[in-house]
């Protein structure tokens, strides 16, 4: 999923300077110089593996978080202060129509391996993109008006980036996209095998970049090291090469609890799956920073708040005879049903706030906050279910349908997610009191998207990570063709009315320019979602995230990578001396 627009929401755009030169002012007196030197590995959890090495062909965080290290954009766009930053293009310029971008490239980058970087890279990078062969779930988010972009290589170091309408928000939709080194991949992209290109079993010195660290180690179910790129074309305002680390070492660890235990321990920095902490870790967090282990960032709303969602595809083989678990009447009955303060309260520990959609106070001005909110209230949830014909017809505390079978859900979760476990079961719990049984099923995450791919699954409880809040970002999600929309992915046309006006709302937004149109526009489409209930939604957490006492430079931010977004520029401290944040 693509999200990112400015991120530290609430604050205004002065704050967000201030805070972006806090964290940015020199080393504090410990004896660290104003001069940083580089060297040092900083130490790293994730809990999940990379499913590949090719971002083109794959969308978990860890494959994307490993893809913004190793490889570079053409343009970045700041999540501390909104503002679009050269990346590998130097400047540009636009036509006077907003649909015809000119990017002067640097003419002084090479690829990792020696190989330089010009205008063919881009233009293959979107050839790569775009071709069905490769089916790149990233496509869907660079279309416009639901047609791709074209480049044109103008000379070694110019290229011209054709829109098919002005986009909404400009030039930084480019943001995520990171540019690929065609004499290494284009023989795989023209034999139809891209898709096998850079898989986790390739030599690591096959995967080729542009970011400030290559890939030289990876050992599935224990770690992966990332070292130096000594080819790495960045500096800082003092002329010296970045990054300042020697490296980066991530270390697989599944379990949250063993994860925290490494972290408060000092015997690693970072915690990078999420990079954020849970409530019910926050005291022995707190512990930790009283000792001088660690710093704690509280950073805002999060706009990344897990769903629950049913197959409602036509013909989904769970719905077989069940036609109930595909009503409108059934999701509002659950929305009614939980009560979200009980999980705020019971699985955040107050470090929460309750929601009734996919867009949190945590996206800022895109956040619809007048619209209807479900209340808690069991016996409309009770007549909601009757409605469909969901009784109990034997006394036994569950609802039945007309045939007398039991209502019972099962909901598909990833196992080891904490926090998604012990939602699911104080969902559990309410929807008894309704009479609905519900069986959690929890998966390794793999085998929970293998069940979403094919199809086969009642309703699934999980949550995807984005990168932007500007909605025009994130269209592979509000699309009824969007691989990401979720209830019922890929739809060949609209299976709904309530759907295809979604997708011409969207449509006009993301060609729109007016900023106070484009939110209105988006407020239509929250509050179609708010009376349809695709997805149900229920608590989006505030956001802490820890940091080691070693680490300086880190600007903690509320999107995800919430540290590792600028990594080139984190240092660590000399041995027996605390880092300044």
């Amino acid at each position: 999923m693509s999200r990112r627009i400015r991120i530290l929401l609430g604050f205004g755009v002065l704050a967000a300077v201030l805070l972006w030169l806090f964290y940015h002012r020199g080393p504090s007196p410990n004896g660290n110089s104003s001069n940083p030197q580089a060297g040092g590995r900083l130490a790293a959890i994730s809990r999940t593996e990379p499913r590949t090495f090719n971002r083109y062909v794959a969308s978990d965080a860890t494959s994307d978080l490993v893809s913004r290290l190793t490889q570079a954009p053409l343009v970045r766009l700041n999540p501390v202060t909104g503002v679009l930053e050269p990346r590998l293009a130097r400047e540009w310029s636009a036509s006077p129509d907003g649909r015809i971008w000119t990017l002067k490239l640097r003419d002084d980058v090479t690829y990792s391996d020696g190989v330089p970087f010009t205008s063919a890279d881009v233009v293959f990078s979107f050839q790569a993109l775009y071709d069905p062969r490769v089916a790149s779930p990233l496509a869907s988010a660079f279309q416009v008006a639901g047609r791709p972009l074209t480049a044109r290589a103008l000379d070694a170091h110019t290229v011209e980036i054709a829109f098919p309408e002005p986009p909404g928000p400009g030039l930084a939709m480019l943001d995520p996209l990171p540019m690929l080194p065609r004499h290494a991949v284009e023989a795989a992209l023209q034999a139809g095998t891209f898709g096998k290109a850079w898989t986790v079993t390739a030599p690591v010195s096959e995967i080729i970049g542009l970011g400030p660290f290559v890939l030289t180690e990876y050992a599935p179910g224990e770690h992966l090291r990332l070292s130096r790129n000594p080819r790495y074309w960045r500096r800082d305002d003092t002329g010296q090469a970045l990054p300042y680390l020697d490296g980066i070492d991530f270390q697989f660890v599944p379990e949250q609890s063993a994860e925290l235990l490494r972290l408060t321990s000092g015997d690693v920095d970072l915690m990078t799956d999420t990079d954020q902490v849970r409530a019910v870790d926050m005291n022995a967090l707190r512990q930790a920073e009283e000792k001088g282990l660690l710093h704690l960032v509280d950073v805002g709303v999060s706009p990344d708040a897990n769903a629950l969602w049913f197959n409602l595809a036509p013909g989904a083989p769970r719905a077989k005879g069940r036609p109930w678990l595909q009503r409108e009447e059934l999701r509002r009955a659950i929305s009614c049903a939980v009560d979200r303060q009980a999980i705020v309260d019971s699985v955040y520990l107050g470090a929460a706030v309750p929601v009734y959609g996919p867009i949190t106070p945590g996206h800022g001005e895109w956040y619809a906050k007048d619209l209807p909110q479900t209340t808690y209230d069991l016996a409309k949830a009770k007549a909601l279910l009757a409605s469909i014909g969901l009784t109990d017809r034997n006394g036994d505390g569950l609802v039945d349908d007309a045939a007398g079978q039991p209502a019972r859900l099962a909901i598909l979760t990833n196992k080891g997610n904490t926090i998604r476990e012990q939602t699911m079961s104080v969902i559990k719990e309410q929807l008894g009191k309704v009479g609905l049984g519900v069986d959690i099923v929890a998966l390794d995450l793999g085998a929970v998207m293998a069940q979403f791919g094919t199809g086969d699954y009642d309703g699934i409880y999980y949550g995807f990570q984005t990168d932007s809040v500007d909605p025009a970002r994130n269209l592979d999600y509000w699309l009824s063709a969007g691989p990401y929309h979720v209830w019922h992915p890929k739809q060949s046309a609209p299976a709904t009315p309530w759907e295809a006006r979604i997708d011409q709302l969207m449509k006009t937004q993301e060609i729109t320019l007016d900023a106070a149109e484009r939110r209105r526009i988006f407020a239509e489409v929250q509050g179609i979602f708010a009376e349809h209930l695709p997805a149900l939604y229920f608590a989006a957490p505030k956001v802490t995230v820890a940091v080691g006492h070693r680490v300086i430079g880190a600007t903690p931010v509320l999107l995800k990578p919430h540290v590792l977004w600028n990594a080139e520029m984190l240092r660590l401290a000399a041995p027996g001396a605390s880092g300044s944040r």
